[in-house]
């Protein structure tokens, strides 16, 4: 049973930075994708970023591209995203995500195991 536990979230002003972990556990973590995503309220669920399981090929969304980094430390089972620059567009629910491939993803449809979120306020 693969379980998602996301931390790090909280209420932060513009222009500040937080730094996301997903501590995951069930199975071989270095094989699989992992991702992040966010849901602002009234809003789908939006790719943010993502890193491939063998390689480290990362991708980010637009919106967030030179100032989110996703990472992931393999002996940890953990991903990582860290967040500079900080919004208040960004304020939203984040998720981590594994994917049963190892190649970047960037839908969630491709993705099969999700935590539960974690929220992040960006205030003005």
């Amino acid at each position: 049973q693969v379980q998602l536990v996301e931390s790090g979230g909280g209420l932060v002003q513009a222009g500040g930075s937080l730094r996301l972990s997903c501590a995951a556990s069930g199975r071989t973590f270095s094989r699989y994708a992992m991702g992040w995503f966010r849901q602002a309220l009234g809003k789908e669920r939006a790719f943010v970023a993502a890193i491939s399981g063998y390689d480290l090929t990362t991708y980010y969304a637009d919106s967030v591209k030179g100032r989110f980094t996703i990472s992931r430390d393999n002996a940890k089972n953990t991903v990582y995203l860290q967040m500079n620059s900080l919004k208040p567009e960004d304020t939203a629910v984040y998720y981590c995500a594994q994917s049963s491939r190892s190649s970047t993803r960037l839908s969630t449809g491709d993705y099969d195991f999700w935590g539960q979120g974690t929220q992040v306020t960006v205030s003005s």
